[in-house]
C-alpha cells in the first residue's frame, strides 16, 4: 500500500506541477510518440526501427530535465518555501493601514477605469524585478498610488511593488506568464498587465492586484491563479486572510489550500 501511494502521489505533483502550462502539450506528444514506437516494435518486425528507438530512450531521458526546467524549478522553489514561516517586521496597525491603502486605491482606480498593476511581495525577495524600475521608498497612501497609475504620467507603466508599509519601486518591469490560464477563460482580451501579475506569482509567493483599464474590474493573483470581477469588500477580505493580524503565516495554510481551490472554480467563469 505504501509502494502503490508513493507512486500515486509522484505522478499526481507531476501532472499537477504541468497542470495549465506550454509543458502540458510536450508531455501528450511525447506520450504519444512513445505509445506509437512502442505499438510499432511490439507488432510489427522491423529490426533497423527497434534499434533506432531502443537507443534514442536515453537521450529522450537526458532531453527531459532540458524540456521541463522551468517546471522542475518551480516546483523545487515551492518545495523550498513549504512550512516557512516569516516574521514581518511591520506592526499590526502599520500593516493594517497599508492594506486599507491599497484597498482604497484599487477601488478608486476601478472607479475611474485607470489601469493599475500593485505587487504585494512576501516572504520571497523582488529585488530583481525592482531594480528595473524607478526607486521610491515611499510610503503607502492612496494619493500615491492614484498619481503613479494617472494615464500618460512617466510610472503608470510596468507595476509598483510594495513591501511592508513602503513602496519599493514604480514602472517595474515583471515576468509574464507561461501558462495557458489566460487562453482558457472566455475574456481572452485580457492584457499585459494580467500576463504580469500571474507571471509574477507564478515565481514567487507574492500577490498581485491588476486593475483593468478597458472595464476598470478587480483582479487578485496567487500561486499562478487569478480571480477576477472582486469588489473593495471582497478584496479586503482577501488580502486580510493572506496576512493574518499575528505578522506570520504558513505557506501551506488552510488559507493558501482554499484559495487555490476556489480559484479552480472560478477561473472559467
Amino acid at each position: 500500500m505504501l509502494d502503490i501511494l508513493l507512486v500515486t502521489l509522484i505522478f499526481f505533483a507531476l501532472l499537477y506541477t504541468l497542470k495549465d502550462t506550454q509543458a502540458m502539450a510536450l508531455l501528450r506528444g511525447m506520450i504519444l510518440i512513445i505509445v506509437a514506437l512502442i505499438l510499432l516494435t511490439s507488432l510489427v518486425d522491423l529490426p533497423a526501427f527497434s534499434w533506432i528507438a531502443q537507443n534514442s530512450l536515453p537521450a529522450l531521458l537526458l532531453a527531459l530535465p532540458v524540456i521541463f526546467a522551468p517546471e522542475i524549478r518551480r516546483t523545487l522553489e515551492r518545495l523550498g518555501r513549504a512550512g516557512a514561516f516569516v516574521s514581518v517586521s511591520s506592526t499590526d496597525t502599520s500593516l493594517e493601514e497599508t492594506l486599507k491603502a491599497v484597498v482604497t486605491a484599487t477601488t478608486r482606480l476601478s472607479a475611474r477605469q485607470h489601469g493599475a498593476l500593485i505587487i504585494l511581495q512576501r516572504s520571497d525577495s523582488l529585488d530583481e524585478y525592482a531594480q528595473t524600475g524607478v526607486q521610491l521608498n515611499a510610503k503607502v497612501t492612496p494619493e500615491i498610488l492614484l498619481q503613479i497609475f494617472y494615464p500618460n504620467t512617466p510610472l503608470h507603466d510596468g507595476g509598483v511593488i510594495i513591501y511592508h508599509s513602503k513602496i519599493v519601486a514604480a514602472a517595474c518591469v515583471l515576468p509574464l506568464s507561461a501558462s495557458g490560464i489566460l487562453n482558457r477563460t472566455p475574456d481572452r482580451q485580457m492584457g499585459l498587465r494580467h500576463r504580469a501579475a500571474l507571471g509574477t506569482t507564478e515565481n514567487s509567493d507574492a500577490i498581485a492586484l491588476v486593475v483593468s483599464e478597458e472595464t476598470g474590474s478587480i483582479s487578485i493573483s496567487h500561486s499562478g491563479r487569478i480571480l477576477r470581477r472582486l469588489d473593495s469588500e471582497r478584496l479586503e477580505n482577501i488580502l486580510a486572510a493572506f496576512f493574518r493580524p499575528d505578522g506570520k503565516y504558513n505557506q501551506l495554510s488552510w488559507i493558501e489550500k482554499f484559495w487555490s481551490w476556489f480559484t479552480k472554480q472560478k477561473v472559467d467563469k
